[in-house]
This record gives structure tokens, C-alpha cells and sequence, in this order.
């Protein structure tokens, strides 16, 4: 480990788990030579936004990346005025619209730190006119500005986008590392870390996840929900649907207050038509956010489901939901493992189906009913 890494910001401490990429980010930080745009490419659960949101905290905190101040909160809360998270507005990707606004936000001056960052999910969606209409600004853009765009790989992004920016690989964790991971830095017992894992995906999640006791709750309803599928009419289902949905939106609330919050601080400085944009982001963020909790829920029945299966085919394997083993193997006894392959097949149906930004309630219903006809 060099020196740089070994005396890195705090907030790196997120992709600990991506040795590689910790230390480069740590050792161009304490040389004072960050990039204007990294491309941060790999699979999905290798926490490529963990690491822009580690890297955005390190370019807008006053302390270099503390992870505890105030402007650190706001990025993780995504209520920075200074960090813009952008992801495609429709389900064939960005609009040429959202680059536009981008760009017009770029010439402006950042309002709370010295420094601005611009992070894009699922960066392979850049296409045609919107992706035509970053390059440039890629190519020149104003100091203290920073891009971290975010997609799977090289080969689905276009060449002129990649060889603006400075690529850096994500592997995917291995199960062991990560687990190691949540272990030493939530402190949680082996099977909370296990089943944080399932639900949330990544090291840095799964650790907020452990923290958060409305996130926890959502997967307790699911496991609930799943369990009683059997006996549930349709109608039942309907209310545990919309039960789960209305957890998923609890966390959102204090969300809300912070963005409310940040505009009104904000709006001396703001013309009306910056206001409201400030405000349809806002609103998006809300919608992925919502999103990305029903993710998590729909990851708790997949991870209940698969454990079903083991069950099922009498796998000699540790179930990872171990707190609802009474709950899998009375499912189990009912189902068979054609069943259950069904069931999970109608939770990859509902992920499709939130990335084409179908209501999430609907969903969630949708999905819950397939799994009881399946099981």
C-alpha cells in the first residue's frame, strides 16, 4: 500500500472492497491531480456509485473527504447543489434534453463547495444527439468541474465518450470479500451481514442498509408477505403490496426535507427557471430512489426464494435468510424446485419491468401474485 493510500480521505473507506480502484483515487487526491472525467466500468453490484459518491465527497469537503461533515451528509443524502446524479429519463436512455440542462449547469458557478461533480448512471445509454452533446463538453470543460459517468463496459459506450475520460476498472467483489467487508465495518453478526449482502448488493450499501431500521423493515415485510402467500387471497396480496410500497417510501421523506430545504437556501440565488429545474431533478431523484428501495425488495424475495430452492433440491448449503428458516421450509414442503424457478423468474420480470418505469406498486403486485401461482 503506498503512502497516499494508506492516508486516504474517510470517505474512500466506501470501495475498500476495490483495492485498485481505492488506491488510484487515493494517490491522484493527494497529488492534487484528479481527472475532469473518469469512466468507471463493471458489472452491476461492483459499486461503481459507491465510489462516485466516495470521490464526489472528496472533491466538494472542505476537510478532503471526511465522510461526517455537513457537505459529506448532503452528498449521501444527494441534496449537494454541487453534485448532480443524473440517470436516463427514459428507457431507452438520456434525453438530449437532460445533457442540455447539464451543460447549461456547468457554466455556472459551483454554490456551496469549490468544485463540482456530475455523476451519470448507466452511462451506455449516451446515445445519438445526447451523447453528441457532451462531447464537447467533455473535451473542454471549465475548471473545477469533475465527470464520473458509470457503465458496465467499454464496448457498450461510445469511443469518442471513452477516450475523454480515464477508465478505471471495478471487479466484482467475491462473496468472501465482502462479507469480510460488512463484518469490519458495520460490526453486525455473520447472518445480518449475509442477508444485508442479498438485499442491498454491495459492501457500502449493505452496511447503510444495516444502519437504516426502515430498510430493514421493507425486507421484513417481504419475508412476511412471501410467507403467507399460500394462504393469501388476492386482495390480501393487493394490501401487503401496497404495505411494502408505502415502507419503501418512509426514508423518502426525510429526503424530501433536505431538498426542500437546500432550494429554499438557495432560491436568493436561483432565476425561476433554475428553480425549476432544481425542482424537477429533485423530483427525479425522489423517483429513483423509490426505485432503487423496491429493488431492494424485490433482491429479499429473490433471496428468499433461492434459499426455497436449496431447500427444495436439499443442497447441503447455509441458507441466507436463516432468521426465517421455519418460513422457507414450510414453503419448501408445498412447492417444487420447477415452482420456485418460476417465482424468481417473475422477480427478474419485475426488475425489467421498474426499468421501463412502470409504477412500482403495480410492480410489486404484479410480481407477488405471478409468485404465488408459480409456488
Amino acid at each position: 500500500m503506498t503512502e497516499a493510500a494508506a492516508s486516504a480521505p474517510r470517505a474512500l473507506a466506501a470501495v475498500a472492497d476495490q483495492p485498485r480502484v481505492h488506491d488510484f483515487l487515493a494517490q491522484a487526491i493527494a497529488e492534487g491531480r484528479l481527472s475532469h472525467a473518469y469512466l468507471f466500468v463493471g458489472a452491476p453490484g461492483s459499486g461503481k456509485l459507491d465510489a462516485a459518491e466516495a470521490l464526489a465527497k472528496c472533491v466538494v469537503c472542505p476537510n478532503g473527504g471526511d465522510a461526517t461533515c455537513d457537505e459529506c451528509r448532503r452528498v449521501s443524502h444527494h441534496t449537494h447543489p454541487d453534485v448532480h446524479w443524473l440517470a436516463p429519463a427514459s428507457a431507452t436512455g438520456y434525453l438530449a434534453d437532460q445533457i442540455r440542462d447539464l451543460i447549461a449547469d456547468v457554466s455556472l458557478a459551483p454554490m456551496r463547495a469549490k468544485a463540482k461533480v456530475y455523476i451519470l448512471d448507466r452511462a451506455d445509454l449516451l446515445r445519438g444527439t445526447a451523447a453528441n452533446a457532451l462531447l464537447k463538453t467533455l473535451e473542454e470543460p471549465p475548471a473545477g468541474v469533475v465527470f464520473v459517468l458509470c457503465g458496465r463496459t467499454v464496448a457498450a459506450m461510445l469511443p469518442t465518450i471513452v477516450s475523454r475520460c480515464q477508465v478505471v476498472p471495478f471487479r466484482v467483489t467475491s462473496p468472501d470479500a465482502a462479507l469480510k467487508a460488512v463484518l469490519r465495518e458495520s460490526g453486525a453478526s455473520e447472518r445480518e451481514a449475509r442477508i444485508a449482502l442479498a438485499v442491498a448488493g454491495t459492501p457500502a450499501r449493505a452496511c447503510d442498509f444495516l444502519n437504516s431500521t426502515s430498510r430493514r423493515q421493507v425486507r421484513r415485510l417481504v419475508v412476511q408477505t412471501i410467507g403467507e402467500l399460500a394462504r393469501d387471497d388476492s386482495w390480501d396480496i393487493i394490501k401487503s403490496a401496497g404495505e411494502i410500497a408505502a415502507a419503501v417510501k418512509v426514508p423518502l421523506a426525510d429526503v424530501k426535507e433536505a431538498q426542500e430545504a437546500a432550494v429554499k437556501e438557495s432560491s436568493d440565488f436561483l432565476t425561476a427557471a433554475a428553480l425549476k429545474a432544481v425542482e424537477a431533478a429533485n423530483k427525479r431523484e425522489l423517483t429513483a430512489r423509490e426505485r432503487s428501495g423496491m429493488m431492494e425488495a424485490i433482491s429479499a424475495a429473490e433471496s428468499m426464494l433461492r434459499d426455497v430452492l436449496l431447500t427444495c433440491e436439499d443442497v447441503d448449503a447455509a441458507i441466507v435468510n436463516a432468521d426465517a428458516a421455519d418460513v422457507i421450509a414450510r414453503i419448501a414442503a408445498y412447492t417444487t424446485a420447477a415452482g420456485v424457478l418460476a417465482a424468481l423468474k417473475a422477480c427478474s420480470d419485475a426488475v425489467a419491468h421498474l426499468s421501463r418505469n412502470v409504477s412500482a406498486q403495480l410492480t410489486l403486485e404484479v410480481m407477488l401474485l405471478a409468485i404465488k401461482e408459480a409456488l
